[in-house]
């Protein structure tokens, strides 16, 4: 048997904003947080990793006393669900994100950063 993605581990500067971030973007909640970590994940499998087959993945965030130094490189793609690539990055904007420039020329994607400048990209497709 293959493996399977179950979880993303983000170190950042303040877990609990960045998690509260991310929680709006995908529609997340808060599973668990202690002194250290922070992690999230889908509503709809709260079971989460302990479900047969695929699952969303959790995203957990650990405060950690170094910054950001270079471009990631690992990233998160995104693909709205209801909405329009444009009105999504309105949405995104206004939770925080801020437009980014890592090269990516004229592309159908949009280069966002979270509040501690991890790159993502808001994809042109919607993926109900």
């Amino acid at each position: 048997m293959a493996s399977k993605f179950t979880e993303l581990a983000i170190d950042c500067a303040d877990r609990r904003a960045l998690a509260g971030f991310w929680c709006e973007v995908l529609g997340y909640e808060v599973r668990e947080e202690d002194d250290e970590i922070v992690t999230i994940g889908s509503p709809d499998v709260p079971e989460g990793r302990r479900r047969l087959g695929p699952v969303p993945p959790t995203l957990t965030f650990a405060q950690v006393p170094e910054g950001k130094v270079v471009k990631n490189r690992l990233h998160i793609d995104l693909n709205p669900t209801d909405r329009d690539q444009g009105a999504e990055v309105e949405r995104l904007l206004a939770l925080g994100a801020r437009r980014a420039d890592v090269g990516q020329g004229d592309q159908p994607w949009v280069v966002l950063t979270d509040l501690e400048d991890n790159e993502f990209c808001v994809l042109a497709e919607q993926c109900p």
